[in-house]
């Protein structure tokens, strides 16, 4: 999988040696003196991983790293710091600073590629969601961006067999206000998830009774996790383990003995990212409900009604299929006469006595204007008759207070139209159903007609 580095340092040769390596395994690499530029080329170029020097002038890597954190335009880039600082706190400054991983000076081959692929892989995955939430937005269908939610009372695992270290973990975890989970064994592990949505997993790699990478494998093949950020412990000679634990797709990684400042840091920033996966997931959600629903009623819109119509007929094997055409009596009079405030109100009323007179498995749609379509799979003309007359009776019933204090009556007509042994498509039997309503209309309204065949 190629993708598009940027490299950030000060020193010519650090660049033209992180290069080498990454263009060997045919990467796209863009390279940044300062802080400044790779600002810029981050806004401009929107690569897919940022290795950020810590050490250079004017702006140090820390500096450069919160603002790219804080810009809309440039959050969601994964950064891995490359410094010959390995002081632990100032590793702790790193991931502070929202950067994703911290390697230090003389950097390992096979540990920077593995590190490259990982966060790579992550980011394409978000830039799906974004994409898709992008499109919403523009289309007018998404909301306005919102805040991540603080990491405070997100749920995470534990999966350690030594009862000591597993306490250990939680108690950081809680100083954070992350409520834990501690799984002995993967037996335990995989059964907690598979009833707790955990939005972060703590895998300590020297389990001693199960396999962890076996655990790794489950967990990521899951419907359950396979999103989840893995969160590896390992021991200094590890280091195998954890290469593979990142090809099976583990997300970060700690080395023993733990740091409580960083493994704070490191679960902070997997939970976050988890959130903001979450959050551009509901706002697809978001959109393709608003582009399917009509805003007034909440019931579903025509574009959806012909969509599901004609699923249901292409992959109905001959099944019966009803639909049924409803229309207000009388609404522009009511809409003059009264205002249009009123026929609003009026439609949500009948929409909502629609919905608690159908069928659970009917469907319901505004299919335009005062005109509604109900969906009646496996109904019959019979059953369909009877059903559409039961929902012109209760609409007959119904009674609303304008804002003059005039209490308004309303009546629909209904036109039903069914399938039958002979072949017909869903825009036949609309257009049946739309005749049938007609007639009703001719016929006095306030009644209910059956299509001819």
């Amino acid at each position: 999988m190629t993708a598009r580095i940027l490299i950030v340092d000060d020193v010519p040769a650090n660049t033209r040696l992180l290069e080498a390596k990454l263009r060997a395994e045919y990467y796209q690499v863009a390279s940044a003196r300062d802080g400044f530029e790779a600002l810029t080329a981050a806004r401009a170029e929107q690569p897919d991983l940022i290795l950020l020097d810590v050490m250079m002038p004017d702006m140090d890597g820390y500096e450069c790293c919160r603002l790219l954190k804080t810009d809309l335009k440039t959050l969601h880039i994964p950064i891995m710091m490359v410094t010959a600082l390995g002081a632990p706190d100032e590793r702790l400054r790193g991931l502070e600073a929202g950067a994703d991983d911290f390697l230090t000076k003389p950097v390992e081959y096979d540990t920077l590629m593995a590190r490259v692929r990982s966060l790579v892989r992550l980011k394409r995955l978000l830039d799906e969601w974004r994409v898709r939430g992008e499109t919403a937005r523009a289309l007018g269908l998404s909301t306005e961006r919102t805040a991540i939610p603080p990491v405070s009372g997100a749920r995470a695992l534990v999966v350690d067999d030594w009862s000591q270290s597993g306490k250990s973990i939680q108690n950081s975890l809680e100083e954070e206000g992350i409520i834990s989970g501690h799984a002995r064994s993967e037996r335990d592990a995989v059964a907690m998830t598979a009833s707790v949505n955990f939005d972060l997993i703590i895998v300590n790699l020297s389990l001693v009774e199960d396999d962890p990478l076996h655990l790794i494998s489950v967990l990521r093949a899951s419907d359950a996790t396979h999103e989840t950020p893995l969160l590896l412990i390992a021991e200094p000679d590890q280091k195998n383990l954890v290469l593979r634990g990142f090809e099976l797709g583990a997300s970060d990684w700690l080395v023993q003995p733990i740091d409580s400042h960083e493994l704070r840091a490191r679960a902070r920033n997997q939970v976050r990212r988890k959130f903001y996966q979450e959050r551009l997931r509901s706002d697809l959600g978001t959109a393709l409900e608003m582009a399917l629903t009509d805003p007034l009623t909440g019931l579903y819109n025509q574009r959806y009604l012909r969509r599901h119509l004609s699923s249901l007929m292409d992959g109905g094997q001959g099944r019966q299929l009803a639909i049924l055409m409803l229309d207000v009596d009388h609404f522009k009079m009511l809409n003059d006469r009264y205002g249009h405030a009123c026929g609003d109100c009026a439609l949500r009323l009948i929409a909502d006595t629609l919905r608690m007179n159908i069928r659970l498995f009917d469907s319901l749609a505004r299919y335009g204007g005062e005109e509604f379509v109900v969906v009646m799979p496996g109904a019959g003309v019979m059953e369909a008759a009877a059903a559409a007359e039961r929902l012109r009776s209760a609409i007959e019933l119904l009674k609303f207070k304008t804002a003059t204090t005039v209490w308004v009556t309303i009546t629909i007509s209904v036109g039903v139209a069914c399938t039958s042994e002979h072949a017909v498509n869903s825009e036949t039997l609309l257009q049946a159903a739309d005749a049938a309503l007609d007639d009703a209309k001719r016929k006095g309204r306030n009644r209910v007609e059956v299509a001819r065949t």
